[in-house]
């Protein structure tokens, strides 16, 4: 059964739009009052539909301009939560998933410069049961949007 009633997307679809919008804005773009949307924006925190709040920071304004994408394999059928930890400890890992195919695992790497992206993944090479690792540089981003 659906959690969410066509107000709850809405709200979302603001927040995800400009997470600082007040609570003010999105009643006038929803039509509710500003104590509605709070009501509403606390029990999605609750009930864990909102998971946070955070800020989109530019990669390249931090100086993190090179990045790739690494196929992970892993010697044995590793739990996601397994991979989960194993990842975690690489800080420039800035995305992971379970994948189909004959990777368990594809990451997003992002770096300031090819020998530090060399680092990161000698740092992932080194976590257990890593198998093997197969990267793919991004030479340039094509399309590059937002998620709801």
């Amino acid at each position: 059964m659906d959690r969410l009633d066509p107000l709850d997307r809405q709200i979302i679809g603001c927040l995800t739009r400009d997470a600082r919008a007040t609570y003010a804005v999105i009643g006038d773009e929803v039509g509710l009052s500003a104590p509605a949307v709070k009501r509403r924006v606390d029990r999605l925190l609750a009930e864990g539909v909102i998971r946070g709040f955070t800020a989109l920071v530019d990669p390249e304004v931090l100086g993190w301009t090179t990045e790739a994408y690494v196929e992970v394999y892993w010697e044995g059928t590793p739990a996601p939560l397994e991979l989960r930890r194993s990842l975690e400890k690489v800080p420039e890992i800035v995305g992971a998933w379970s994948v189909t195919g004959s990777a368990d695992a594809l990451v997003h790497i992002l770096a300031a410069d090819i020998p530090h992206l060399e680092e990161a993944i000698e740092r992932l090479r080194q976590q257990p049961n890593v198998h093997q690792t197969r990267s793919e540089v991004v030479l340039s981003r094509l399309i590059d949007r937002a998620r709801p």
